[in-house]
């Protein structure tokens, strides 16, 4: 069965972000209700981002021919199935951590070449990239929201089940075959391995981008990992934090939707800007308060915090050449979506018992420096 290609593309971004729309809320929750403690849960959820910074960076930049895209991600889709499925098996602390570094490791590497597919399709069939992404925000609304009810009328082990139905589907979206198959050639000299990262990563406006990008990002680690045990240990209910958590990424959504329209002629760097603040403004209302009208307000920040950092990076990303994308993208995916929300959310899983909500100032800290690091340019001369 063929379907059109941006709904190929739509299909699976929709069914990767309903997973990630039940797991990066609620995994936390789900760990908690295992017995786990705080620290023992950060280290979980942290184990789990270093594995999605080792599967962005090795897995998918091993992708080096375009025309391999959809095949690599169904195995992808194959693997992460069989690591949910080892959720089930037991909740012992080394199976937990065996099963969680499995599950990211090839859960990961689906975004960066999902991305570099849309690359690819944008240059080969004209692909608008907002409005094929948009789906995969509207997916997260909607199991976030979803998942908040059904933990509120049942227990936490409806987060399993959600999460087990969401990559049974994502597997089977996956197998469907596309209209326009992706076209491309696989690099001359792609074995030279290390020293085309070393090379990449010397250029000015890289690394300051890639520091940038890692900080806004990883600033969203006590977001991701501890909001919603924040917000129900201050008396909100499971169903509530699901809507504050499909709030943001409604905002997320029209962002997505008119980002053309809004910042057509902005430069990544100005997108850096735009999201710095926009963090600074949210982490402090996070960290000064949990009523909810600032709660509502911080998470319509998340189109600024995240949302527009994204775009940033897809712009700047977007200025490279032929299969540079691939590498830039899954070095953006590893870095900034892996490795460094990683590093932050072993941190915060020992600061949480101590500061509590106040963990947030700490993340305002994180991004403050982003604001004077982003890159003078966006092409890749």
């Amino acid at each position: 069965m063929a379907i059109g290609s941006a709904r190929w593309l739509g299909l699976g971004y929709f069914t990767y972000f309903f997973c990630y729309g039940i797991y990066l809320p609620f995994w936390g929750v789900w760990l908690k209700g295992t017995g786990l403690d705080a620290e023992k849960i950060g280290l979980l959820l942290g184990c789990g981002m270093v594995a999605r910074f080792v599967g962005s960076l090795l897995i998918a930049s091993q992708v080096k021919n375009p025309g391999r895209l959809i095949t690599a991600l169904r195995l992808l889709a194959l693997m992460t199935s069989l690591f949910a499925a080892g959720f089930w098996v037991g909740e012992q602390w080394m199976w937990l951590l065996t099963v969680m570094i499995g599950f990211n490791l090839f859960f990961s590497p689906l975004v960066p070449l999902s991305d570099a597919l849309a690359a690819t399709w944008t240059q080969q069939i004209g692909l608008a990239y907002g409005p094929v992404r948009l789906w995969g925000s509207l997916a997260f609304v909607i199991s976030s929201a979803l998942t908040g009810v059904l933990v509120s009328a049942y227990s936490s082990q409806a987060i399993l089940l959600l999460l087990s139905v969401g990559v049974i589907a994502m597997l089977a979206g996956m197998m469907l075959r596309p209209a326009t198959q992706p076209q491309g050639h696989e690099r001359q000299g792609a074995a030279g391995g290390w020293q085309e990262w070393h090379d990449l990563l010397r250029e000015n406006a890289v690394w300051r981008f890639m520091l940038c990008v890692t900080l806004l990002q990883g600033a969203h680690a006590a977001y991701y990992g501890f909001s919603a045990i924040w917000w129900q240990e201050s008396g909100y209910s499971a169903s509530t934090v699901g809507y504050l958590w499909s709030l943001g990424v409604v905002a997320e959504i029209i962002v997505f939707a008119l980002s053309n329209r809004l910042f057509r002629r902005w430069r990544a760097r100005d997108l850096l800007l735009l999201s710095g603040i926009c963090a600074l403004i949210r982490w402090g209302l996070l960290g000064a308060s949990t009523a909810l009208p600032l709660l509502i307000v911080a998470q319509i920040l998340h189109c600024g915090s995240f949302t527009v950092c994204h775009l940033a990076a897809m712009r700047f990303i977007a200025a490279r050449q032929g299969a540079e994308v691939i590498r830039l993208q899954s070095l953006y995916s590893a870095l900034a979506m892996g490795g460094g929300i990683a590093i932050m959310t072993m941190i915060c899983g020992v600061l949480f018992a101590h500061l509590q909500g106040h963990l947030f100032w700490v993340m305002a800290l994180v991004a403050l420096p982003a604001l004077f690091l982003r890159p003078g340019y966006d092409s890749s001369k």
